[in-house]
């Protein structure tokens, strides 16, 4: 490790401990998933956050918006919402007499996606060009989005009443999926005393800025991959093609997301070099809801994560 980098993961480091800890203030033991959270950002991803309704999804991702100094937008994903509403509409100005556009909710550094799977399909496709190329196209002209931008989503499991599956190409444009999980018995304790008498936003301040963020960002790029932990890295995502378990397997995407993740936690713990388990402790993460289990496997009691893991393992790992 050289000294500069050293310093500069150091910088990624400290200003992680800050966000972790304000964020902290209001979401009781969930360290992981604040860890997760600030992973995707700092990898220019976008996160999906996936559980039951009420254990603290938006709770998480307005709490994250709040303790950055930065633009953010919410959006109600509801079956009545329309692509104009995420991206933004023309408008005919009678005055000028021209069109004039007007930004979506899309149009901030954060965006919170609150319920995305209660929108329909049509809906949930406007943030494909949105997510994959920090852009919007809309009548013939194009316009650029905010940077840092991160969409972070909430949905219920599909199983909840309302709700739509995701498709494939949404899927593999969020980073990581994650999910909240319930709380432990002395968190929502602690939860019951903090949050019953009083918001705890209200009193919770930024502890930094998207500049400051975006500073951040490239110091994560420039964190060293080798050779052996970038073809770790390609190897597992081809195991996943290979198998006869998938109908789908992992695309060249996933690898480019497993790798940028995969540096933005080495930043986090202050290193400025990946080591392969950087990689094989995110393929969960990373992989997981981009893969589609064929009917066979699922009938054998076989599902994504099980089969994932034994894929894993029959990849051999870069010696030192």
């Amino acid at each position: 490790m050289t000294a500069q980098g050293s310093a500069d993961v150091g910088t990624v480091a400290r200003a992680a401990t800050r966000i972790r800890q304000n964020i902290e203030r209001v979401i009781e033991g969930k360290t992981e998933v604040i860890d997760t959270a600030l992973m995707v950002l700092l990898a220019e991803g976008h996160l999906l956050i996936e559980d039951v309704p009420g254990v603290g999804k938006t709770m998480l991702t307005k709490t994250l918006a709040r303790s950055i100094d930065c633009s953010v937008r919410r959006i109600q994903f509801t079956p009545d919402l329309l692509p104009s509403d995420v991206t933004g509409v023309s408008v005919f100005n009678q005055q000028t007499r021209e069109f004039e556009f007007r930004p979506g909710g899309i149009f901030a550094n954060l965006v919170i996606g609150d319920e995305i799977n209660r929108a329909s399909p049509k809906t949930q496709s406007a943030l494909l060009e949105c997510m994959e190329e920090h852009q919007v196209s809309v009548d013939g002209a194009t316009y650029r989005l905010e940077q840092p931008f991160m969409v972070v989503a909430t949905q219920n499991p599909v199983e909840m009443e309302g709700t739509y599956v995701l498709p494939e190409a949404q899927r593999d444009r969020f980073m990581v999926r994650t999910s909240m999980g319930y709380p432990t018995e002395t968190s929502e304790i602690a939860m019951l005393r903090s949050h019953a008498s009083a918001d705890p936003l209200d009193d919770l301040e930024p502890v930094t800025d998207a500049a400051e963020i975006s500073k951040l960002i490239q110091i994560v790029t420039r964190v060293h991959v080798s050779d052996p932990v970038e073809r770790y890295a390609v190897a597992l995502v081809a195991a996943t093609r290979r198998t006869t378990e998938f109908t789908l397997g992992a695309s060249p995407r996933a690898t480019l997301h497993l790798i940028r993740a995969a540096k933005a936690a080495a930043a986090l713990a202050g290193r400025d070099y990946l080591l392969p388990d950087d990689v094989r402790q995110l393929s969960g993460p990373v992989l997981a809801h981009r893969l589609l289990p064929t009917v066979e496997a699922t009938m054998h009691g076989r599902d994504t994560a099980s089969i994932l893991t034994a894929l894993v393992a029959t990849v051999p790992v870069p010696e030192p």
